[in-house]
């Protein structure tokens, strides 16, 4: 039966300064933005769309500021403000873990919103081109939460190979569900949005099938992670990740037959 190693949170102390695993994941998640955006920027019909790779500096910065106070107020909003609100001083304490992806997700909406204001390009344009390099971004926040034993899996039959117990939690063997999602949510759901953004789409197509396709799959892994609550509606227990992933599948489905239905117009 595996076991979670539960390493050392910090990677590494410099003096007084102490660096958290939590912390490089999200370092390795804008570093592998700006290579993806780089060659995102050369594909010919970026290029021809006059997208160069000096955009990206700029606009890593408003969504460096767009994932981390929204992912943080995303936490705080819609899992755990009964905590934070008992404790509001660990609202800043990031390097602990706990950001949401969906408050992450409308922060860097809004982020990029501001810039393509500032810029004079499409919203709609922004989208589609930062797109394609969320996955792995998201998958690398994952791995943090499995550094830090976060996001506990519900209970696995113990003959499945990769059950793990988690010492933090219990004796119980357990889906390791940020492998599960990091995999999932993030590498599959890379490659396919990257395959299908290679191309010219219509007008928020690959935003769009982004959207949709991380809901579906957040939908998908949430059954194998321990739910931070769960609602009951029409007759069924959903999760709180659930929840939230379900008008994301439901955008990403509409939009997609209204962008195909105006491009054939």
């Amino acid at each position: 039966m595996l076991t979670h190693p539960l390493p050392d949170p910090i990677a590494f102390s410099i003096g007084p300064l102490s660096v958290h695993w939590y912390g490089l994941m999200y370092l390795a998640a804008f570093v592998q933005f700006l290579v993806l955006g780089r060659m995102r920027a050369r594909q010919p019909h970026m290029a021809a769309a006059g997208w160069k790779p000096e955009n990206l500096d700029d606009m890593l910065f408003y969504g460096v500021l767009g994932v981390i106070i929204g992912g943080r107020l995303g936490e705080v909003l819609f899992y755990q403000p009964g905590y934070y609100l008992s404790n509001p001083l660990q609202i800043f304490a990031v390097w602990k873990g706990g950001m949401s992806f969906h408050g992450g997700f409308i922060g860097v909406l809004l982020a990029m919103a501001l810039w393509a204001r500032k810029t004079g390009r499409s919203t709609v344009a922004v989208y589609d081109f930062i797109a394609p390099m969320v996955p792995l971004g998201y998958a690398a926040g994952r791995i943090g939460n499995f550094i830090n034993a976060e996001l506990p899996g519900r209970p696995a039959d113990p003959s499945l190979p990769w059950a793990m117990i988690w010492p933090n939690v219990d004796a119980i063997p357990r889906h390791p569900s940020p492998i599960y999602q990091a995999l999932v949510d993030g590498l599959l759901l890379f490659i396919i949005v990257w395959i299908y953004a290679r191309k010219q789409r219509p007008p928020l197509a690959v935003g769009a099938l982004f959207v949709g396709g991380y809901g579906v799959a957040r939908f998908c892994t949430e059954y194998f992670r321990t739910p931070d609550y769960e609602v009951h509606f029409a007759g069924l227990t959903i999760s709180a990740g659930q929840m939230l992933s379900l008008p994301m599948v439901a955008f990403g489905i509409v939009a997609l037959f209204i962008t195909y239905r105006r491009h054939r117009a």
